[in-house]
């Protein structure tokens, strides 16, 4: 009896993984919030006040032409990171309610759904099927979600471990050693990859740089995320232990990106393999930073924002396409107002289309209404 009594003392003792951690809806918010209206803010500093400071805020607020890394070429591979550190929270208990073919069936389903959402958010059929957009953001994130939960519903942690490393080697050997056909030796440089070839020949609609391709690091990009996603939900492992892991883990996925970098350059529209490290790295520092902050110290008031965005980033995503927050704004501060607001006009013109994005979601999380795919 006393026996059994100190086990049911263990059990009771022993952490519980949350079903949910606010750090990763708040993340999500906060690289959501760049992508409707944070980086029009920064963008507007410079004509509020020029100086190098300002300047140097709103360049980093714009992709790299090519090679190179700007604040604004995480935001893409974040949101992909973060969609990986969901999956290890919701496909289990999927198949352990349902079963892993009734898994499968809800990833294939959620990857279309988000495929053909991204295809309506580029335009859809306007412009006729030669003009169709497949290499957009929705798209990536349907297809990386694809693969990424695939392998984590049929192979363990240690085989995805080995399957994240043969894509990106797989990748940097490929752009690194194949010859082009009719263009020659294997280059790096922009409309001469194999990348941009294997596009320009397969890729349906309007072409892009590397989006067939770059598949393969991008699906290693959503596995680092589980990886991530596997470290949050262990109970082996104290809260302070996981941010450490966090923490290590990111600054020598960046460091590691880095050095690689010297010989396969970052180059966000190649999706290069030296550009997933950087970008997981950082993602994974934030992530590290934002669950000490929000759910160890319990310091949360200030992230809310964040939460109602994250918790419907693929609702705000599409509305600010169709509404355009920005063109909202001009009808409250356009016009003569922004005549006499003169060179602040730009930027109270953003402040206001992000409080309109902020009373949005804030309407959305009070009346519980979230778009679930």
């Amino acid at each position: 009896m006393r026996e059994r009594l100190a086990m049911l003392d263990s059990e009771r003792a022993k952490p519980i993984a949350p079903a949910r951690f606010t750090a990763v809806d708040a993340l999500r918010g906060f690289d959501m919030f760049w992508i409707v209206g944070g980086d029009v803010l920064i963008r507007a500093l410079p004509k509020l006040h020029d100086s190098p400071l300002t300047r140097g805020l709103a360049e980093q607020m714009e992709h790299c032409d090519w090679a190179g890394f700007h604040f604004y070429d995480l935001i893409f591979p974040l949101f992909v990171f973060i969609v990986g550190v969901a999956i290890p929270f919701s496909i289990p208990k999927i198949i352990e309610r349902d079963g892993k073919p009734a898994a499968i069936k809800r990833i294939a389903f959620r990857s279309v759904i988000l495929f053909l959402l991204g295809i309506f958010y580029m335009g859809g059929m306007a412009n006729g099927f030669k003009n169709v957009y497949l290499a957009g953001v929705l798209h990536r994130i349907a297809v990386a979600y694809f693969f990424a939960a695939l392998l984590f519903c049929l192979f363990k942690p240690r085989m995805l471990i080995a399957i994240t490393i043969l894509f990106l080697l797989g990748y940097w050997a490929l752009l690194t050693f194949v010859p082009v056909p009719g263009i020659g030796a294997a280059s790096y440089e922009q409309g001469k990859n194999l990348a941009f070839w294997i596009d320009q020949n397969f890729l349906p609609g309007r072409k892009f740089e590397g989006t067939l391709l770059s598949t393969l690091p991008a699906v290693a990009n959503c596995l680092l995320g589980i990886f991530a996603g596997l470290l949050l939900k262990t109970t082996d492992l104290s809260e302070r232990q996981k941010v450490g892991w966090l923490l290590g883990g990111g600054l020598a996925s960046l460091i590691l990106g880095l050095i690689w970098a010297q010989h396969f350059p970052i180059i966000k529209l190649l999706w290069t393999s030296s550009y997933v490290l950087v970008a997981c790295g950082i993602s994974a520092i934030l992530l590290g930073a934002f669950h000490q902050i929000i759910d160890v110290w319990r310091f949360q008031k200030w992230a809310q924002p964040f939460v109602w965005i994250g918790m419907n980033a693929i609702t705000i995503y599409l509305v600010s396409a169709i509404v355009g927050f920005q063109k909202l704004a001009g009808r409250f501060v356009g016009g003569d107002i922004a005549h006499a607001l003169g060179s602040s006009a730009d930027f109270v013109k953003s402040i206001v289309a992000l409080a309109l994005v902020f009373w949005f979601v804030f309407f959305l999380h009070r009346r519980k209404l979230f778009l679930r795919l």
